[in-house]
């Protein structure tokens, strides 16, 4: 297939890797020029193209001539504001209706959820007033909105290699948070299900969590990550009933024929 990937960051760079060692086409886009002989030495043709919201660089229309678009790009709402991100995804959908796409996949995140102090599932989110981020809401609402084939992915929080949990709260003291469950993926997993997505067509046209089974508690996670690195680990204190959610990827493991390969956060592999 002929594959492009708007944003090749810490995702949509090793997704790419994997779909040309698989043997497909794959284009891939960087907002940083020095990164673009990177991606041609990984064999992914480069283009730098920016959403700032309007479309600045050349080639969008070669990016746009493909099978599979997967939208890769942080909202960045608190920096940017909370138009920012529609405003991009707008400015990309015009791009695409004149477009020779078959199929769009767009990298969502699990912060579209409140917290509601309870397992929460894709339909608790349907609607803006619904979500504690309508921005991505309402973009997961663009995409979907198109005529084409298309995927929504909620990720929860990417995690794996050099994204170590105790990295962020190394040597900090009396954390109140540490009771609340963590809604982690590894990157591996999410490379792993959309590719066993484009094997199964059947299944699109809706939205899916992308989340590990498994939601040990942040001090759990963080006491089990900074022994190897040599981190200094935090410390806690009892702070009584903290918000949460629990995100359940339950429609994904029920639709999809696929098994995490790290389903417990407290095994995620990590690499410096």
């Amino acid at each position: 297939m002929k594959i492009s990937i708007l944003g090749c960051g810490w995702l949509g760079f090793p997704l790419a890797q994997s779909f040309e060692k698989q043997g497909h086409k794959v284009k891939g886009s960087t907002t940083r020029l020095e990164k673009l002989s990177e991606l041609r030495q990984a064999r992914i043709e480069p283009l730098w193209l920016q959403l700032t919201p309007e479309p600045k660089g050349i080639g969008w229309d070669y990016l746009l001539d493909c099978d599979v678009l997967i939208v890769n790009i942080p909202p960045r709402l608190e920096k940017a504001g909370r138009g920012f991100h529609p405003a991009q995804i707008r400015n990309l959908v015009n791009l695409i209706k004149d477009s020779s796409i078959k199929q769009i996949i767009y990298v969502s995140s699990t912060s579209v959820y409140p917290d509601l102090n309870r397992e929460v599932n894709e339909e608790d989110i349907t609607i803006l007033s619904q979500s504690a981020s309508p921005a991505l809401v309402e973009v997961e609402q663009l995409i979907q909105d198109l005529s084409q084939s298309t995927l929504i992915l909620r990720c929860g929080g990417l995690m794996g290699y050099e994204r170590i949990p105790a990295k962020y709260v190394a040597g900090k003291k009396d954390l109140t948070t540490g009771e609340i469950p963590v809604n982690y993926i590894h990157r591996d997993d999410v490379i792993g299900v959309i590719e066993v997505f484009l094997q199964a067509p059947a299944l699109w046209n809706t939205v899916y969590n992308v989340v590990a089974p498994l939601h040990p508690t942040r001090r759990e996670v963080y006491l089990a990550s900074y022994a190897p690195f040599g981190y200094k680990p935090p410390t806690f204190k009892e702070s009584g009933m903290n918000p949460f959610k629990i995100i359940s990827s339950q429609k994904l493991q029920n639709a999809l024929d696929y098994w995490f390969v790290y389903p417990n956060p407290l095994e995620f592999f990590y690499q410096l």
